[in-house]
Formats: C-alpha cells, structure tokens, sequence
C-alpha cells in the first residue's frame, strides 16, 4: 500500500535539529537469520551475528538495525489471566527488527523492505489466534518542559478512542497486556489541566497509570528526566529510558494489502497535530468532562465526538 507521508508539525527540536524516529517492527513466519539477510539485500551493510542476541545489520542505507528473537514479549504479564495467556502464546515468539533514530523521511524506506519480507513469508498479528505482533515508533520530542510533553500527551489521551477505533487493533494484543487504554481517572486529571510542572505531571502518570503497559508508555521519557522519581514506583530495568515518545499501539499488519508503516505513523502525526492546536485541544478536553459528566453517554459516543472535533479542525 502506497501512503504519502504526512509532515509533523514540529519537524524540528528546540535545538533546530531534525527529529528522528526509532521504530520497533514484531513479526513471525521467518528466522532472524533470513530476516537479517533479506534486509542485507535491500538496504546493504554487513551482518554481525552475536550469540544468543540475534544479528545486527551494521552500516546499511538506514544505519545499524538490530535482529533478535525478542523472548522479553513474555516477560510483561502482570495478571493471572494474562500469565495463562502467556504460556499458550510461549511458542509464538517474535522476532523483532529495531532501527536506529531514522528521519520520518526514511520510512518509506523501512516500509518497502517490510514488503521484501512479507514476499519471503513474513507474517504479522492477523496471521494466528496469538500473534499479537506490534509496531512501536519512539518520536524525539521537541523539548522536555512541560510546555513541550504535556500537550502531546493530553492530545493522545483524548484522542486515544478514535485512534484505537481507526487502527482495528487485533484481539490477541488487547488480549495481551501490552497496549491497554489508559485509564479514565489519567484522562480526567489531563482534561482538568492545573498541572504545575513536570514533577506534577511524571507524579500524576505514576499515580494514575504505573505501567509500561499502555498504548502510549510514557515512562521512557520519564526515566530520562526524573529517574530517581520513577524508581520510587517503577522497576527501573525494563525501562529504556530515552527522550522519546514510546508509541506502541499499531498492529503489525505487513501481510495485509491495506496497511503500511507510514498509514500508522501519519496516525502519530495526527496526535501530534491537535497537540499544535490549542483550540482544539481545549474543545477536546471541554467534550471530555461534559462526556464524563452526563449519565447516558457511553464510551464509544467519545469516539465519535473526538474523532468528529478533530476532523472539522484538521
């Protein structure tokens, strides 16, 4: 599927830099070796094999892409549901392709080699009852004040609805605990606004959403900026911490004719857009509380109403 590439609205840092992206592909159908030779033959550079921790494709047309069996897809389960679900999916373990901070530009890129895989038999979530493979993309942030994060995460808040409705995420990964909504008492507090500074704001997600098992994890970021703070609450091991934003909510659709990795970054794009726009995030957290408010609304009337806002703006 051929999709244009839509320009974030703030392509640049504070700094004047140009924003990369880091982006987490999770399929099966192939061995990491085929994976890492097939994505030699598109993009070049040279394979080193480390034992017991895949490949890493090194000075390719994209940078150094690593290639491993990624067996921490077990490792997240926090209930006794979801530890049950675990061992079923034991043997259905993805192997994961992560690139190096890429210009949005190179997507296009990272989507054709995808399509390479896909022709040698590559599958993604829908191919099994658990395949609940992902795609992740961890956006630089444009700053770390509040002025720069607190937007972009209410944005995704009160889009998250729409965006999930939109996405058709798969069964097995709502299933799975890896990319839960966030929960109503986080949105509320966001609508509500009053957030001081970034100490409030990391205090307010630890409180209300201590998991980095949600559609947008924000603990990354908040790992660089405060770690001592998240390690009051959170195991800091699992945590990559980094200035990004860790979005992990796309299936992994790449054996599908309709979808590509650029469909789901423009979807990122989008979030970020109604961060930019300060009336029509003010008009989303508006309809958010008179939602919360009444006795007769349902959540998926939200979807509509957000997903109506934000079209009539954007």
């Amino acid at each position: 599927m051929s999709v244009s590439l839509i320009d974030l609205p703030m392509p640049r840092t504070n700094a004047g830099e140009i924003r990369r992206v880091g982006v987490e592909v999770e399929l099966g159908g192939l061995s990491e070796e085929r994976v890492a030779e097939i994505m030699q033959q598109d993009l070049g550079g040279d394979i080193d094999t480390r034992p017991e921790q895949g490949s890493v494709l090194r000075g390719s047309s994209l940078g150094d892409v690593e290639v491993y069996l990624d067996s921490r897809y077990l490792a997240d389960a926090e209930t006794q549901l979801e530890k049950c679900i675990r061992e079923i999916a034991a043997a259905v373990v993805p192997v994961e392709i992560v690139t190096a901070p890429l210009q949005p530009s190179d997507i296009p890129k990272l989507d054709a080699v995808l399509q390479s895989l896909r022709r040698a038999g590559a599958t993604g979530t829908n191919a099994g009852i658990f395949l609940g493979f992902g795609v992740h993309f961890n956006p630089e942030v444009t700053g770390t004040d509040l002025s720069d994060v607190l937007p972009i995460l209410t944005a995704f808040a009160l889009y998250e609805d729409a965006l999930r409705d939109e996405a058709h995420i798969d069964l097995s990964r709502r299933a799975l605990p890896f990319v839960d909504p966030y929960p109503r008492a986080l949105v509320d507090a966001l609508a509500r606004g009053g957030i001081a500074d970034m100490t409030a704001l990391i205090d307010l997600y630890l409180k209300k959403a201590p998991s980095r098992n949600h559609a947008l994890d924000m603990l990354a970021l908040f790992t660089h900026l405060d770690p001592d703070r998240v390690g009051k609450v959170m195991d800091l091991k699992p945590i990559g911490a980094r200035p990004t934003y860790h979005y992990r909510l796309p299936d992994c659709r790449m054996d599908e004719d309709d979808w590509s990795l650029a469909l789901e970054w423009n979807r990122w794009v989008t979030v970020e857009k109604i961060a930019q726009n300060a009336a029509l995030l003010d008009q989303l957290k508006d309809g958010w509380k008179k939602h919360r408010g009444s006795f007769t609304s349902l959540r998926g009337d939200w979807t509509k109403a957000s997903r109506t806002m934000v079209q009539a703006a954007l």
